[in-house]
């Protein structure tokens, strides 16, 4: 979710969206989606730049009113989106932040239950939430009756990423993380035993950080036998505290270096352990493991943002709602549609988006997609050892009833350090 989205067209007041675009959402052709943003936090972690508020920026000694405000116009603009699109199953809805787990399951279970009213669920629908560990610590939950994991599971969710960032202390006091190792590994458990899928995800390059500590971070990460790691390379953005600190000199910027060493350690690590690459920052010891909601943003897919700040998209419009809860809530109060403005994206930008996205997989992107430009650099690609090129239907375009024999372009372990170098030499 871009912090600082494009200017932008004007969004209509109902919500409405072209023809063509209906047509394409109609025909059912690629999945679709819910991404559901809650926009709370208890406090704002200094390198985070995501459209997230703590009580004292809403001006409240708690969080409580707000989050009313925000459940109230979310069930709102859930019941606009459905007067807009045409009826279609959700495939997967992710719970996203902020920090969803904030709400009580109830109310988790109340939206979930008014997205599935409004649109219907895929009888194999994918419902993930994020969570912080130290909100969904079992060692914290009563003892009487089930465990705030449980109850999610209860309410629908079958899918759990807990951001875990790091296992040593010191990173974790530089990422202003509030959670112990301990708390991790009782939240897995415990999703484990509520029969949900699960996913750690972790932060490489934060100040301070050596490569030991990075080998510390990813063992024990992959001690608790999670179905699903992620692991990002730490962006110094714009506007954060961790920002004013480097160019105070208080901390250094993440290296280059430093970051493609703990990439290769990672792939090295997880590898060995099970793991399969599925996208450039995304492993998995199995199909369960899969995130299927971020592989619809990777493919282009179909989704609706619900919350403040949130994008969608859908048969080739995107747009993006008003950022503060407040003004999210006045509209829907109103009556009016959330978008602050939208782009009809041309077929020039939808082709470099798919290309830009898809080359990011393991799966590879077919090399039928490309331009005759694109197709001519292949060989290059492939020959500075930065792709291969692997002949065969992918996993998706099998599901997809496409078949064939294609072939697909497969980024090498080089190339995923490199991935900006191979998307300039298909998209000159």
């Amino acid at each position: 979710m871009p912090a600082r989205p494009p200017d932008g067209d004007p969004a209509p007041t109902t919500g409405e969206l072209p023809p063509t675009a209906l047509a394409e959402f109609g025909s059912g052709s690629r999945a679709f989606g819910a991404y559901v943003h809650v926009p709370f936090c208890l406090r704002r972690c200094g390198y985070c730049d995501f459209n997230t508020y703590t009580p004292g920026e809403l001006g409240e000694s708690g969080v409580s009113t707000p989050m009313e405000s925000y459940l109230d116009a979310a069930m709102a603009e859930i019941a606009l989106a459905a007067r807009v699109l045409p009826r279609r199953p959700l495939d997967t809805v992710f719970l996203g932040g902020g920090t969803p787990t904030l709400l009580p399951p109830d109310r988790l279970a109340a939206l979930l239950g008014a997205l599935e009213s409004a649109f219907g669920f895929a009888p194999d629908v994918e419902i993930t939430t994020e969570a912080n560990p130290d909100t969904v610590d079992p060692r914290r939950d009563a003892a009487d009756g089930p465990g705030h994991i449980a109850r999610l599971a209860e309410a629908g969710v079958t899918r759990i990423s807990l951001g875990m960032q790091s296992a040593v202390p010191h990173v974790l006091a530089t990422l202003d993380r509030t959670h112990d190792q301990e708390a991790v590994g009782a939240a897995v458990r415990a999703a484990r035993q509520a029969g949900l899928a699960t996913s750690v995800d972790l932060i490489y390059g934060t100040p301070g950080e050596s490569l030991d500590d990075w080998r510390t971070s990813l063992e024990a990460a992959i001690a608790l036998e999670p179905d699903h790691v992620s692991a990002y390379a730490l962006v110094v953005e714009e506007g954060t505290r961790l920002a004013a600190q480097v160019r105070r000199g208080e901390v250094a910027a993440p290296d280059d270096d430093d970051e493609a060493d703990k990439y290769e350690l990672a792939e090295d690590l997880l590898g060995a352990a099970g793991h399969r690459w599925y996208e450039v920052s995304n492993w998995t010891r199995g199909e369960r493991g899969i995130c299927r909601h971020n592989e619809g943003y990777w493919r282009s897919d179909d989704w609706w943002g619900f919350g403040p700040g949130a994008h969608s998209h859908v048969g080739g419009v995107r747009w993006w709602n008003v950022r503060h809860p407040a003004a999210y809530a006045s509209r829907l109060a109103s009556g009016t549609s959330p978008a602050q403005a939208r782009e009809l994206l041309t077929e020039d930008q939808r082709y470099e988006e798919d290309v830009l996205l898809r080359i990011r997989l393991a799966e590879g992107l077919a090399t039928a997609r490309l331009r005759p430009e694109g197709r001519a650099a292949v060989d290059s690609v492939v020959a500075d050892g930065l792709a291969e090129v692997v002949r065969g239907a992918s996993r998706a375009e099998s599901s997809e009833g496409e078949g064939g024999a294609g072939d697909r372009l497969v980024l090498s372990p080089r190339g995923r350090l490199l991935v900006d170098t191979v998307l300039r030499r298909l998209l000159p």
